[in-house]
């Protein structure tokens, strides 16, 4: 992991540690969202879910106080990294850091 990439887990998993609904999530769920949002895909593609949908189920179910709060529109990752004034290590190319509609776009046109 590199050096810059240690803090931002770190926050977010302190991050998602705080709003954990169960003790399972706390000590469990929370490493392994932190660490899999490092990877190079969307969120829910690295985490196995099929859809955005089944993620914002996931979330809802284990970080319900980070779920309720995240705008319809905003992507998982963009969220949780926004949430610790980072920007995720897939982002930091991205040309549309402002709106994150891209990755939609292209998904919707396939």
């Amino acid at each position: 992991m590199k050096k810059e990439h240690i803090k931002m887990y770190e926050d977010l998993k302190n991050l998602l540690v705080m709003n954990a609904s169960s003790s399972f999530a706390k000590e469990v769920l929370a490493e392994k969202v932190a660490k899999t949002s490092l990877e190079m895909n969307h969120l829910y593609q690295d985490m196995g879910f099929k859809s955005r949908i089944e993620m914002g189920k996931f979330m809802m179910e284990n970080f319900t106080s980070l779920a309720k709060h995240k705008p319809k529109e905003k992507l998982w990752k963009k969220y949780l990294y926004e949430s610790i004034n980072a920007v995720a290590p897939a982002c930091e190319n991205c040309s549309d850091q402002e709106s994150c509609f891209q990755c939609i776009l292209s998904e919707i046109s396939a």
